[in-house]
Parts: structure tokens; sequence; C-alpha cells
């Protein structure tokens, strides 16, 4: 981030442009111009945000804009790997931890949801019983109607 910074400065001077006019050009504060000349992205809360405060200063130098988020992506990238795994692990558990604090359920709500779920199943299992039983009494019936049948034509 310091060359990008560095190369900002370098330009801006070259051009007799200063801070002030950059700024009011821009609509950026000075103060945050400034860090980024300096070249402290840490000043920054929010990586996108420098990201774009980055590429529009380029643009507005004039300098190749692609050419510069490349640059800061890898910059980027270089600051974030150097995070310890114990560090990101830490901050997942954290973040579980959170998340299980936000969700708290009384044990009561949860018997309640198997008990309603057991109830879905035991109607369930009587609606099939009974399709099935109706099924069988009606081909049931059906065939002693038709022996009926055959007994009183073999009967005439």
């Amino acid at each position: 981030m310091e060359e990008i910074g560095n190369l900002f400065l370098l330009t801006r001077e070259a051009a007799g442009v200063s801070l002030k006019e950059v700024s009011e050009d821009l609509d950026i504060d000075e103060a945050i111009l400034e860090n980024i000349e300096d070249g402290k992205a840490g000043a920054f809360s929010d990586v996108f945000v420098l990201k774009g405060y980055v590429a529009d200063y380029a643009k507005y130098l004039g300098l190749d804009a692609d050419k510069i988020i490349d640059e800061f992506n890898e910059f980027i990238f270089e600051a974030t790997s150097r995070i310890p795994i114990k560090e990101i692990e830490k901050q997942i558990s954290e973040n579980k931890k959170n998340e299980d604090e936000e969700k708290i359920v009384s044990p009561y709500t949860r018997r309640e949801k198997k008990v309603k779920n057991g109830l879905y199943l035991i109607v369930y299992i009587i609606l099939v019983l009974a399709i099935i039983f109706a099924v069988v009494w009606s081909v049931k019936q059906i065939t002693v109607n038709n022996q009926s049948a055959d007994a009183i034509s073999y009967g005439k």
C-alpha cells in the first residue's frame, strides 16, 4: 500500500495539484487522501471503501486504475493471509458462540415440536391404513356382488 500511496503522491506533485484540490474534486476528505498517500491502510475500517477511494484517486491522476487495483488486491491478500490459523479458529468459535446465544430456545419448546412431528406421523399412518382398508373393502364388495350376480345368472 505504501508503494501505491507513494505513486499517488509523486504523480499528484508532478501534476502540480494540491491535496486540497484533489479533495474538492473527488469529494473525499483530505485526511483520507493523506492516509492513502502515506500507505496507512489500517486507518480504514472497510477495505472495500478504501478500494473505491484508491480506484477513484488513480483515475483522477490519470493512472492505470486496473493495474493499481490489482496491486491493491495483492497487498490486501498478503496482509490478510498473514492471519494465524489460531486467530481464525478463535474468531469462528466466537461467532458460533454468539449465534448459539442468540438462539435461546426452551427445552419444552423443542419437545413440543417433536410431539407435533410425532402426531403428524400417527395421523399419516392412520390415513394410509384407512385408505388401504377402504380399497380392500371395496374390492371385497365388488367380488361378492359379482359372485351373487353369477349365482343368479346360473340359477336361471
